[in-house]
């Protein structure tokens, strides 16, 4: 219940009040919704009839550990994907194989990863310790084919536990992200 002012108490709070002035009114603006932010398009060469972009092999050097990341890639992610602190969605074990075989593998090996919607995957591809030229061959091939499918956006060699030099984890663009923008 509401309590009921005395009239003497209204003329004494009117007395007090009587050299005060109204402020004029000052609003914040009102909330706008910002537009969606939308990504640079990427400056990417055209795919080949495999589906993966042209890039000269001989511009690729093999070290002993293979680390590649796209531009934009956080530290921290990469950083998870070293440690093998990602989980394994998918897993193809390639060493042994002939260079072309093993670049057919890659492409289907990639394609099941993003039917399976994977996020990270593991690729034995050897240390090449029984080629022929003394060369990890097929190591080099991965470490070149790898950076032209857009999918891939990092890899590294693995810790010892789950291969060392002879494998590589693989961290692939998010299916979602990848279907949002396509929707636009």
């Amino acid at each position: 219940m509401k309590k009921q002012i005395q009239e003497s108490e209204l003329e004494l709070f009117r007395g007090e009040m009587r050299d005060v002035s109204r402020l004029t009114r000052e609003t914040a603006e009102p909330y706008r919704q910002r537009p969606p932010p939308r990504p640079r398009p990427r400056e990417s060469a055209l795919p080949d009839e495999d589906g993966i972009a042209g890039l000269s092999e001989s511009e690729i050097e093999t070290p002993e550990y293979l680390l590649f990341a796209r531009p934009g890639i956080q530290r921290r992610l990469l950083a998870d994907l070293q440690r093998g602190a990602i989980e394994i969605g998918l897993e193809v074990d390639m060493h042994g194989l002939q260079s072309e075989h093993a670049r057919q593998l890659l492409g289907e090996f990639l394609s099941e990863c993003r039917h399976r919607r994977v996020r990270c995957a593991r690729i034995i591809h050897g240390k090449g310790h029984r080629s022929s030229d003394r060369q990890p061959v097929l190591k080099g091939k991965i470490n070149y084919w790898l950076r032209l499918y857009d999918q891939v956006l990092a890899f590294c060699s693995t810790p010892q536990r789950d291969g060392g030099t002879g494998a590589v984890y693989v961290l692939l663009r998010n299916p979602d992200k990848a279907n949002k923008g396509a929707r636009r």
